[in-house]
């Protein structure tokens, strides 16, 4: 029998998010509460600020400060230096190569939560910039709102393309502003949005929306029979 791995955090790095109604769901996903689905796109709360980003379509990975170490993580919240996927191998590297960033980003205990986009999953994209796009920063409190993040971050990091800050915003208003490829060099039709509620400077809820027609992992090896496909190499 395997050792259990273990997770530093003592949980996991970040929680599935849930789907807007008529946004595309798989097997194990589930669909937001109609009353988060409402404040989302039709009438949000006195003292909310809803901001959407474009969905970025890679592995979800986080980068924590534990004391004064820096360490790589899957969504899982186990180590990517001890994944078999060669995506999340490749993201160990390059946070070790770039150890003193987040070092100055973060402080111990806190961690950072974004997409690593340089093995293709089910969409490709021709880079602009570099292949790890952070949307969350995870403090004692919570996760940072919008503003106190990019306060944090700075030009240091990049960030996912911004559609809307303010009230509720319908998925149609969204789906249009994303276009067919949206703003990070996707060549593939882009996957879609993530609508997030903010209050006193952090997150309270999230929820996605997925366009129809997305297959899960259509470049991944495993699933297409052929090489894989990689937006960037280290």
């Amino acid at each position: 029998m395997k050792p259990e791995k273990e997770r530093p955090l003592g949980t996991k790095a970040f929680p599935k998010i849930p789907h807007l109604p008529g946004s595309r769901t798989g097997a194990s996903d589930r669909t937001a509460p109609p009353e988060l689905s409402r404040r989302c796109t039709e009438q949000s709360k006195r003292g909310d600020t809803i901001v959407v980003e474009e969905k970025l379509d890679g592995s979800c990975v986080a980068v924590a400060r534990l004391a004064d170490t820096i360490v790589a993580l899957g969504r899982e919240g186990f180590r990517a230096t001890e994944s078999e996927n060669p995506g999340r191998q490749m993201f160990a590297r390059w946070v070790a190569a770039n150890t003193q960033r987040f070092t100055d980003v973060l402080q111990p205990g806190e961690w950072l939560v974004g997409e690593w986009l340089a093995l293709a999953h089910s969409t490709r994209y021709r880079l602009t910039h570099e292949p790890f796009v952070v949307f969350d920063l995870f403090t004692a409190t919570g996760a940072l709102a919008t503003a106190p993040l990019d306060a944090r971050l700075g030009d240091r990091l990049a960030r996912p393309s911004r559609l809307h800050t303010g009230d509720a915003i319908s998925i149609s208003a969204i789906d249009a502003q994303l276009g067919a490829h949206g703003a990070h060099g996707a060549l593939d039709a882009v996957e879609g949005a993530v609508w997030r509620v903010e209050r006193d400077g952090v997150v309270l809820h999230r929820t996605k929306f997925v366009r129809a027609g997305k297959v899960d992992g259509a470049f991944l090896p495993e699933n297409s029979g052929l090489p894989a496909v990689w937006n960037w190499s280290d």
